[in-house]
């Protein structure tokens, strides 16, 4: 008999409760952060401290203060450096509409977020909250700042909800040996021993990732090649979702760096060959209520929690929405396609499943089960990709949203009839392109509600103008190929 719901529709084969893998909460992971004392820093070598931040389309940022100066701005009544307002604008050398040129933002900086620079040997990274500059009684946020928006979502999740998420990355990228052309490193596929041979570049560098992140306190679990030639993926611990977000920073940094060091470029690209498949970065959210025990879902105790059934119900309501913060370039849905194990085109889920939109991962495990999400990829802003898609499931959680679409077992949507897919409740595609995702994204009034309206606007006139800046119409394809990884 398989589990169901109340009117007795099957949604996955029974399942019995078998425990494995490492156990992660909340309360017990390790955030490998610093505490940041001027002497310690000193002591460990630090000369300079990156503030970092993340545009909204991506690019990551930052500002390199010498040890000295930012142990002076420790000591202010409000620790930060000036930007621009207009910061939020950028679009390489382009600027999207709307925005204004004058006034500046604080990025106040936030201590908890102290990191080593495993990439940059002598340098230290730190995270902020874009602030007003100028404020009469207290502190004002900026709602578009990618940090305070989602902090904001997490506040309201686990105070008003009892809800806490954990989060965790796999980073795929290819190390080219040209831009333009495009020349990869070797032409290796998944797994293969050869792509990780004593003595070469390619293993010289993942091992070199694997020492900087460990020096940054950021857990790396696994590290193999992939399908696509010169692909490879680094996979990292789980953590709560803001450090999680600076985490995969420092992620991308330390690829980025490193693979400079010894003369390739790493490119996070979505799609760069048509016979092959892209690069994502999946990303893997447990749920966990803060109240015990956890009530059993109304499909099985075995299987789910009531907040993660809710959870998952959101995502299936949602998903379409959202696919604008974690998609956010036209290239990005060239490597969403249908039974090329990228996730598909339809929004459904499924156990251990590789071509569905949202994968139950570990089922039967209470200390592993999570849930990945495919059609995330290494262009996106992650905070705005976490805000998205924590903002979904805290929706069906806070609405008790009912799951509508069963589970796919042996058989894709995509290899359904559309009658098929109706009785499993899938009736929806996610969106084919940027364009159409940025329509869905404003008209889910629900997602800006929980985003905010006027961020969900901004941040749709900049990825407007980004497909514009990345992928002019009647350009060379293979000048538009060079920018993105040039860029990405």
């Amino acid at each position: 008999m398989g589990l169901s719901e109340p009117n007795g529709s099957s949604l996955v084969a029974d399942l019995p409760t078998i425990d494995f893998g490492v156990e992660y909460t909340p309360s017990t992971v390790n955030v490998g952060t610093l505490s940041g004392t001027d002497h310690s820093l000193e002591v460990m070598g630090v000369k300079f401290v990156r503030v970092h931040w993340v545009g909204l389309f991506g690019t990551i940022y930052c500002r390199i203060l010498t040890l000295s100066y930012f142990c002076k701005l420790l000591k202010s009544f409000r620790p930060s450096i000036t930007v621009p307002k207009a910061v939020f604008s950028f679009v390489l050398t382009a600027s999207a509409e709307g925005f204004s040129a004058g006034g500046e933002y604080l990025i106040v900086m936030d201590r908890s977020s102290l990191r080593l620079c495993g990439y940059a040997p002598g340098h230290a990274s730190i995270f902020g909250f874009f602030e007003e500059k100028a404020s009469v009684g207290g502190r004002i946020d900026v709602p578009l700042c990618p940090r305070t928006n989602l902090q904001r979502i997490l506040n309201y999740a686990e105070e008003e909800l009892n809800t806490q998420f954990l989060v965790g990355f796999e980073t795929e990228f290819i190390l080219l040996k040209s831009t333009n052309p495009i020349e990869v490193v070797n032409n290796y596929g998944w797994s293969e021993t050869a792509a990780t041979g004593t003595g070469s570049t390619e293993l010289s560098i993942l091992e070199e990732i694997a020492e900087a992140l460990a020096k940054s306190g950021i857990e790396l679990q696994m590290l193999h090649s992939e399908e696509a030639p010169g692909q490879y993926e680094v996979v990292t611990g789980p953590l709560p979702p803001l450090e999680a977000a600076d985490a995969l920073v420092l992620i991308r940094e330390t690829i980025y760096n490193i693979a400079r060091k010894y003369g390739l470029r790493a490119t996070l690209a979505p799609k760069l060959h048509l016979d092959y498949c892209g690069s994502g970065a999946h990303t893997h959210i447990s749920v966990h209520s803060t109240t015990e025990p956890s009530p059993p879902s109304r499909i099985h105790p075995s299987i789910l929690t009531m907040h993660e059934y809710h959870f998952l119900a959101g995502l299936m309501a949602h998903l379409h929405s959202i696919i604008a913060f974690t998609l956010p370039l036209p290239q990005s849905y060239a490597r969403m396609q249908d039974m090329i194990w990228s996730g598909g085109t339809w929004v459904c889920w499924g156990v251990d499943h590789r071509e569905v939109a949202v994968r139950l991962a570990n089922p039967s495990s209470p200390h592993a089960r999570n849930f990945e999400i495919r059609a995330v990829d290494g262009t996106a802003n992650p905070y705005f990709a976490l805000s998205g898609l924590l903002g979904a499931g805290i929706i069906g959680i806070r609405d008790g949203l009912a799951l509508g679409v069963e589970c796919c077992e042996e058989r894709a949507a995509a290899e359904m009839s559309e009658g098929e897919r109706a009785e499993k409740g899938i009736t929806r595609r996610l969106p084919l392109d940027a364009e159409s995702a940025r329509i869905c994204l404003l008209k889910d009034t629900e997602i800006g509600k929980i985003i905010g309206e006027d961020v969900v606007e901004k941040f749709v006139t900049v990825n407007k103008k980004l497909g514009e800046v990345m992928h002019p119409k009647g350009e060379d394809p293979a000048v538009t190929v060079a920018r993105l990884v040039e860029t990405y």
